[in-house]
């Protein structure tokens, strides 16, 4: 492998968990963690707002899902399945620091040659940016919601995922 903590499949759980809903991939990744098992062939990765530090996390990896937050501009609770470049013309819109950090990620993988071949992205619209450590009542609805998607993703890329 030629990342340093990379595993041939990574689920990424991105966002500031200290302003509410934008926590939602890192609380998803948590719950994840607590309630299924995963072969060793899967790293569950907790990217918080790290940026374009998270190279060190994913290059080697075959198999990237993110989890995020996502601001598309529409009703709160709004979910999104994006998958190749449509990833990056997501990316290509946002201005939140860790969104730029994973586009620029990607964007440095692809140009040095390591391009992970596989990239998913699923996440819903934030209900509250506002600071806090919690999620909204209605954004924590949606995190096993999303562990489930998650989980029907890796098994659909045949891998075997317990609760």
């Amino acid at each position: 492998m030629d990342g340093l903590f990379t595993a041939e499949n990574t689920v990424l759980g991105i966002g500031n968990t200290i302003l509410s809903d934008e926590g939602f991939g890192v609380r998803v990744v948590e719950y994840l963690q607590k309630n299924f098992t995963f072969p060793d062939n899967v790293a569950l990765i907790d990217g918080g707002t790290l940026g374009v530090e998270l190279t060190h996390f994913v290059t080697g990896t075959r198999r990237l899902l993110i989890i995020d937050s996502i601001n598309g501009g529409v009703a709160a609770g709004t979910t999104f399945h994006l998958r190749g470049d449509e990833i990056k013309a997501h990316f290509a819109q946002k201005i939140s620091a860790h969104e730029i950090g994973i586009q620029d990620v990607l964007t440095m993988l692809e140009l040095s040659g390591k391009k992970i071949p596989h990239v998913e992205l699923i996440g819903a619209q934030p209900f509250s940016l506002e600071a806090g450590v919690e999620l909204t009542a209605s954004m924590s609805k949606l995190v096993p919601v999303f562990a489930d998607k998650a989980v029907k993703i890796l098994r659909d890329w045949k891998l075997e995922v317990k609760r």
